[in-house]
């Protein structure tokens, strides 16, 4: 049979397949992705695109072509409430809430503050053709789709994959140092033995992806989730949710969209084409409604989470990892957020400038931050029922009943006020989906490749919505804008190309000429630097570093390729470079370098 030799083989290109082949051929290591599937997604799946995401899009330079293609900021800047779409009274269309997305189109002064990305919007079947070109322009990658595995060996060394080349029928064998399950679930975690935990059966759900004019029928060019709260059906999920897909026009002019209904986990009818189009005719209050439809998908809400991120030289990000519900947008995202941790730490063990413990760390960051995600996931589900509760619906009453329910809410009648109130205060309340902006962006990580610099442990204001930069060791590092010879960059793009990042203060001489002194000793790709208002050698001029940065002018920190603060000194030390060395093998998990 015939073997290949490659340093990391990637099994799945979807998201994260295609963004581990992307870092790793950024960091100069070869890779070798195949994916069982012919090509990339048919479906639409996940679309937001969260602001870290978008960071590291940029780094990888393929951020222009997805904002090209994203959905414009004007028309993502809401999510709404409506009593259907459309039908016998005047009832019928009217918008009962709405809530700002995300950062309400990058208006919102925290998000603005947090990341010079803004977040996007684009469906995974526009996606992932666009990351799957980028990545095949990189000369580390080999890219096969239609090709797929079939077994795991694993020894002291490598790990030995048996593939099969599905066009073909050839067998052939790939001989890697470490090998990425980021196929889902589908085989990856089954064959290395690792099983998955959480709630599944939440809800049986069917996502119609379809093609039709509802431009006669939707106002609000700035939403981009409308959420149908039709009293024929008494609530939420059961009415269903209409989301815009572009791909040329969004808003109400949206070609394409997905409508997702909930059915009973029994309901034989979801899997029924036509009577999944029936209750979409029924539901929107159209009997006439004839899309072209492009694909029906009956799926299950879960919350499942791998019992490990790790089994010897193998493993599981994304889907694999962990599956949640779609609301909040946190799947893909997170697919992401699991490569960029894990690639600089690859790429740091194979060549040799880090040991093979550091990969330990990978699981001990981010399964707590999926769990964290599945956890809010699921909670933001659950809690459009509020929504239900708070209009008082029920799917237990008549649709005259529960009209009468919602009427309060444009007729003035005795209990207007009380009803409209709770209806505010239940949209209020989901932003634990549409502002979880610490969930998303402000998420920290506690490891070996973490050092604790014994300051008072971080307690959020509100551990969901509001996101509070620090440079505190394990928080990720505040925004800045910061300017050199008249040109202004985010300080983040210092760390573009997988390289650690030493920011001084004013002061810091002796920290960056330290640091430059052990990046050439360890042949570590490291960049240091001052950042300050005065005397530095970029200067912060909005002062938002000078705000966040923890550190006097004296002092230091220390960023990691992935942009997490591992290492903090608040001033001056007695011997810089030591203290460094120190950190450094602390981090990388090699005590003997020093």
């Amino acid at each position: 049979m015939r073997e290949i030799e490659v340093p990391v083989l990637i099994v799945g290109g979807g998201g994260a397949g295609l963004t581990s082949s992307m870092l790793l051929s950024q960091l100069g290591v070869r890779s070798l992705l195949v994916s069982r599937h012919p090509g990339t997604s048919v479906l639409p799946k996940a679309h937001v695109l969260n602001q870290r995401t978008m960071e590291i899009f940029t780094e990888l330079g393929v951020a222009p072509e997805i904002m090209r293609r994203s959905t414009p900021a004007a028309n993502m800047q809401a999510t709404a409430w409506y009593a259907g779409v459309a039908g016998a009274h005047d009832g019928y269309g009217r918008r009962v809430g709405r809530l700002e997305v995300w950062g309400g189109g990058y208006t919102d002064p925290d998000y603005i503050a947090a990341s010079p990305c803004r977040t996007a919007n684009l469906p995974q079947i526009r996606l992932e053709p666009v990351l799957k070109a980028h990545a095949e322009t990189f000369p580390e990658a080999d890219i096969r789709f239609n090709h797929e595995l079939l077994a795991i060996d694993q020894d002291a060394e490598a790990v030995t994959a048996t593939v099969l080349d599905r066009g073909t029928g050839e067998q052939y064998q790939v001989r890697s140092r470490y090998l990425l399950g980021a196929d889902g679930g589908r085989s990856v975690g089954q064959l290395v033995g690792i099983d998955m935990s959480g709630p599944t059966n939440l809800m049986r759900m069917v996502s119609t992806h379809m093609t039709a004019d509802l431009s006669s029928y939707l106002d609000d060019p700035d939403v981009l989730i409308r959420w149908l709260v039709n009293p024929d059906f008494g609530g939420s999920w059961a009415s269903g949710v209409l989301v815009a897909m572009g791909p040329d026009h969004w808003g109400p002019d949206s070609e394409e969209w997905v409508f997702h209904l909930q059915f009973a986990i029994d309901d034989t009818d979801a899997h029924d084409p036509d009577k999944v189009l029936a209750r979409i005719r029924a539901t929107l209050g159209i009997p006439d409604f004839s899309p072209v439809i492009h694909h029906i998908s009956p799926w299950v809400m879960e919350g499942v989470l791998a019992d490990e991120f790790r089994a010897g030289r193998v493993f599981l990000i994304g889907d694999a990892a962990h599956r949640h519900p779609p609301t909040g947008g946190l799947g893909l995202n997170s697919a992401v957020h699991d490569a960029y941790n894990l690639c600089w730490k690859l790429a740091a063990v194979l060549a040799g400038r880090a040991d093979d413990y550091l990969l330990d760390s990978y699981g001990a960051e981010r399964r707590p931050t999926d769990a964290a995600n599945v956890e809010a996931a699921v909670n933001a589900a659950m809690n459009h029922y509020s929504i239900d509760q708070a209009l008082e619906l029920s799917p237990d009453k008549t649709p005259e009943a529960n009209w009468a329910e919602v009427r309060p809410l444009w007729e003035q009648l005795p209990n207007s006020e009380h009803k409209r109130q709770a209806l505010n205060r239940a949209i209020g309340s989901q932003t634990m989906e549409f502002r979880h902006h610490n969930v998303e962006f402000g998420y920290t990580y506690q490891s070996s490749a973490v050092i604790d610099d014994g300051s008072p442990a971080y307690t959020p204001l509100d551990p969901v919505r509001l996101y509070e930069p620090s440079t505190k060791p394990g928080h990720p590092m505040p925004h800045a804008w910061v300017e050199r010879e008249g040109e202004r960059v985010p300080l983040g793009t210092l760390l573009h190309g997988g390289q650690f990042l030493l920011i001084a203060g004013e002061e810091g001489h002796a920290w960056v000429e330290a640091a430059e002194k052990v990046a050439a000793e360890r042949g570590l790709p490291l960049r240091a630097t001052r950042v300050g208002v005065l005397g530095s050698d970029y200067v912060d001029v909005r002062c938002s570093w000078l705000k966040h940065r923890g550190i006097s002018a004296e002092g230091a920190v220390l960023v990691r390729p992935d942009r997490y603060v591992a290492f903090r000194s608040h001033g001056a030390v007695p011997d810089p470079a030591q203290t460094l060395r120190q950190a450094l093998n602390h981090i990388l998990a090699t005590p003997g370098k020093d």
